[in-house]
């Protein structure tokens, strides 16, 4: 039976007692020169996106959307050796000589050639354009072992496509600087961003600086405005005063006013996009907004309602609803008449660890924040509040 690694990725793993304990990540092999590389075992991710290795003798069974493996696995953090190759972060993309024309790697088929031992068999490849492409016997193939200064990430990224933006980060955080820049060029900007937003303060800085500075300033605007100015904060001064300068002016505004102040503070922790409404408005249209798919569960749990304007700074803020209520009432029913008159909105000068406390009495998932006007220039989410208490390394610990 002959498997395509690409295909493979994001594949749930069972043990034998049929739990699933991880997915597929990649595959790793050993290249032999012009012999056929020899599968050495899998990287599965495990939770809490920790990766291991899973040696093929332990591999007993690829089925449609299954891995089954057998005996024990090592929670050890996968190291890759020396003398190893990663199929997906590696060979994706690699340009090769198939009858001596260049050629683009998009996928790599593996074979059980006996009992508990694999081997690449075959490499799909192709010339420019898919339509163009072919699946060649891997003794076909020469240039597996030339390092190539751009390799290109359309494979590898078409082989993590389904995976959500957390997922994507994690896998890019374990390739080599190289790749990790490749495939951030690769990426649309709204992706990138996504990415951008899950990754460690260290990677993040790394990305951006490999960008062409007007790219960096495209993918800052399609990040939430809390995170670019958490990223902007990491940056010398003089970059984030460039890159602030080249995006557009109703995009940096918000970033602005967030670099204003200090990041352990509500004011520096909180999103200037909650969901807000007039009191004119209806239950229906609050729901109707909480709905939109791209809104976090943090941000769409709540409804903050003000005078106009509703962008902040906003008029004059009145009050939250959160969105059990707004279920509870007739689709009719105006916002002003389900505001909740138990909340008091915070300060953004009110320190971290008092916001946290703010959101655990009263069993909030976001708190408002207002000026000395009384506008709401912004909201608090709890995954914010967590990101900032754990450990500045606690995405590389996970």
């Amino acid at each position: 039976m002959q498997i395509f690694v690409a295909r493979l990725a994001g594949t749930p793993v069972f043990d034998p007692a049929g739990d699933q304990i991880g997915r597929i990540r990649d595959v790793v092999v050993g290249l032999r020169g012009t012999r056929p590389p020899r599968v050495h075992g899998m990287v599965v991710e495990v939770r809490p996106r920790r990766r291991v290795f899973l040696p093929i003798t332990r591999v007993r069974g690829i089925q449609a959307g299954a891995v089954i493996f057998t005996g024990r696995l090592n929670v050890r953090r996968f190291e890759q050796r020396p003398t190893e190759t990663l199929v997906i972060g590696e060979m994706l993309d690699l340009t090769v000589r198939v009858d001596g024309e260049p050629m683009t790697v998009y996928d790599v088929a593996v074979a059980e050639v006996k009992r508990s031992e694999w081997q690449v068999t075959r490499i799909a490849v192709h010339r420019g354009r898919r339509r163009d492409a072919r699946v060649v016997d891997w003794s076909e193939v020469s240039g597996f072992d030339i390092l190539q200064k751009d390799q290109g990430a359309a494979g590898l990224i078409a082989s993590f496509e389904s995976l959500r933006a957390a997922d994507l980060a994690s896998a890019l955080h374990e390739l080599s600087g190289k790749r990790r820049e490749e495939v951030a060029r690769a990426l649309d900007d709204n992706r990138l961003a996504d990415v951008l937003e899950e990754l460690p303060p260290g990677d993040q800085v790394g990305i951006l600086r490999t960008l062409e500075p007007e790219r960096a300033a495209d993918v800052l605007e399609e990040m939430g405005p809390d995170d670019a100015a958490d990223l902007l904060h990491d940056l010398p001064p003089e970059q984030a005063a460039a890159l602030l300068a080249l995006m557009e002016p109703e995009e940096a505004a918000p970033v602005r006013r967030l670099l204003t102040y200090p990041h352990d503070t509500a004011g520096g922790l909180m999103t200037t996009d909650p969901v807000i409404l007039p009191p004119t408005s209806t239950v229906a249209e609050a729901l109707a907004h909480v709905r939109q798919k791209e809104l976090t569960p943090s941000v769409a749990a709540q409804v903050f309602i003000t005078r106009p304007p509703n962008e902040t700074p906003t008029g004059r803020y009145l009050g939250m609803s959160h969105f059990q209520r707004l279920l509870r009432d007739p689709p009719s029913t105006l916002l002003g008449s389900v505001i909740d008159p138990s909340i008091d909105p915070i300060k953004p000068d009110l320190p971290l660890h008092d916001v946290a406390a703010y959101l655990a009495v009263y069993n909030l998932v976001a708190a408002p924040v207002v000026d000395e006007h009384t506008r709401l220039v912004g909201a608090v989410t709890v995954d914010d509040v967590l990101d900032h208490l754990l450990p500045e390394d606690w995405r590389e610990r996970l």
